[in-house]
């Protein structure tokens, strides 16, 4: 069973010194709470990239091509009709339409794909019940890490590290 622990720290290069700790005693660090970016902070949790924007990129082109395809579709073969001997498969006719739903449906997918990412909608977090974790907008930097078998050696690199409180989180 993995047990979490929430490691407050005073500054950020306390929070980048136990991260690197934590993961050389070989724990796994999942998360961390700052009240401003820290450089390269990040890199050292090995978070991927946000993928909202391949989801927009998708989205917006799919559907792009799919309103692209049925414009054609209903001018060229479902119901043609021959206005002053112009072509029926004109391309640049059917632009307009394509261009303004793919850009709606790439904001649309994007904003999907950010409330997923987010885990959003989640209204309640273990982390919320922490005495004191409200500071992590404030002036608090907050380590949540992981630990297999061995919670009592994590606390201990924690605080050895410079936690100043070191807690349990209790998940329903």
């Amino acid at each position: 069973m993995t047990e979490k622990l929430l490691a407050e720290f005073m500054d950020g290069e306390t929070l980048k010194a136990a991260l690197q700790r934590v993961r050389g005693a070989g724990h796994a660090a999942l998360e961390a709470f700052t009240p401003y970016p820290i450089e390269d902070l990040a890199d050292h949790l090995g978070l991927d990239r946000s993928r909202i924007r391949v989801a927009m990129l998708v989205g917006g082109l799919t559907t792009a091509a799919f309103a692209f395809a049925l414009q054609w579709y209903s001018a060229v073969i479902d119901y043609p009709i021959d206005s002053g001997g112009r072509p029926l498969n004109s391309w640049q006719v059917f632009l307009l339409v394509p261009f303004e739903i793919g850009i709606f449906a790439a904001a649309l997918s994007g904003v999907i794909a950010f409330f997923r990412s987010c885990r959003l909608p989640r209204l309640h977090d273990a982390l919320f019940d922490i005495p004191g974790f409200e500071r992590a907008t404030q002036d608090r930097y907050f380590l949540l890490t992981a630990s297999g078998d061995n919670t009592a050696d994590l606390r201990t690199v924690l605080t050895e590290a410079g936690a100043v409180a070191v807690t349990e989180l209790r998940e329903p």
